[in-house]
């Protein structure tokens, strides 16, 4: 193999295609919109990034490998796309998720802090913890400024030789091999294999295969003014947090765009080229969490709401795998409410499988996908 063509340029593809290149395959990277278009799951200003993720350990690795490639690829850049604010997760007494996540980042000597409810308010007097017993701080993990950090992707990936063309693929049909695919301009874009990353639209692109695979959904997430002269919600003073008990997350105001907040859990149904529509029940439960948790933001100005395309699989495990009929199509997504900050593991680990034959975890599998909507993942 010696030629690769990857369809879609978000996190995921844009990482599969920088390593492929890396190793010398002759690469096409395409997108309909361009790298970090804001109709994508990667686009949007900020993700987290986190190192624990309970008994999931695959995770733990893979965030592990993706923050030193992501903190590589900003250094060759000479760009700050990563802010070191800390992570902290919020928990109750006797979370078992937390628990575990402690567990796993002892084992994988990750920094971390287990703070008790009273170190919890020293440290954060600017939040009202209320149910929250204790929690764990991870002073190395933070913030990646997501859009321009796709965008940097793929620049990288034009340095390092890869053709990065705008243009909607048409999917191909069939079985077998094939040895090219249409752009719906005409173009015809040959390759030995080819990588369908596209995100939300993967089950639109292949609806025999995953149209009962993933499931697309809606999610809101909302930045909020903060109070003049206020830099209590800002970086240093506040790190990225998550409260998994109520299934919200949130981020500290990062360039003046305003405190992000986000409910996290499965959203309506959504199709990725509808007409963007906002949930006035889901403003209204993340203004009730953000005037608990944070009362000086109870009043706080509503400045901008995004659109957050989820595209998850049964469980909230990943998609990387072989189409089922077609010989040298991969598909790979299902990353969509935690996988952007995976994306260089994630990358790598679909180059090597092309490259080299490298066995998938079980778990990443087609085979392993259901056709019902659980969150196993967090």
């Amino acid at each position: 193999m010696k030629s690769v063509a990857v369809i879609g340029a978000g996190s995921f593809g844009a990482w599969t295609a920088l390593h492929l290149a890396r190793a010398g395959m002759n690469v096409t990277l395409l997108d309909a919109y361009g790298p970090g278009n804001l109709r994508s799951s990667s686009g949007g200003e900020t993700r987290v990034i986190r190192m624990g993720y309970g008994t999931l350990e695959i995770y733990t690795q893979f965030a592990i490998r993706s923050l030193a490639l992501w903190k590589e690829l900003f250094d060759r850049a000479h760009t700050a796309l990563f802010l070191e604010s800390g992570v902290l997760w919020m928990a109750r007494e006797g979370d078992p998720l937390t628990l575990a996540t402690r567990d796993a980042l002892e084992k994988y000597r990750v920094p971390h802090e287990p703070l008790g409810r009273s170190q919890l308010e020293q440290r954060w007097p600017q939040v009202d913890f209320g149910p929250i017993a204790w929690g764990i701080y991870e002073p190395h993990s933070g913030i990646l400024l997501a859009r321009r950090a796709v965008q940097e992707t793929a620049r990288e990936c034009e340095r390092a030789g890869v053709r990065v063309l705008s243009a909607l693929v048409i999917a191909p049909r069939g079985s077998g091999r094939i040895d090219a695919i249409l752009t719906a301009s005409g173009e015809t874009v040959r390759a030995d294999a080819f990588v369908f990353a596209c995100g939300p639209w993967l089950p639109k692109l292949f609806p025999d295969v995953l149209g009962d695979r993933l499931f697309v959904t809606r999610q809101e997430t909302f930045y909020f003014g903060t109070p003049p002269g206020d830099r209590r919600f800002s970086p240093p003073a506040l790190p990225a947090w998550v409260d998994f008990g109520q299934e919200v997350y949130g981020i500290p105001d990062v360039e003046s765009r305003g405190f992000k907040i986000a409910v996290d859990r499965h959203g309506p149904p959504f199709d990725p080229d509808s007409p963007e529509r906002i949930s006035q029940e889901t403003l209204a439960e993340a203004r009730a969490y953000l005037g608990g948790r944070f009362p000086a933001l109870r009043e706080a100005p509503l400045l901008a709401v995004e659109i957050c395309q989820y595209e998850n699989t049964s469980n909230g495990d990943f998609l990387i795998d072989r189409h089922p009929e077609i010989e040298n199509v991969w598909l790979a997504g299902g990353g969509s409410g935690h996988g952007f900050k995976h994306a260089p593991a994630v990358g790598e680990t679909i180059a090597q499988h092309l490259l080299e034959r490298a066995p998938l975890e079980a778990c990443f599998l087609l085979s392993a996908k259901a056709n019902v909507k659980q969150r196993g993942v967090y």
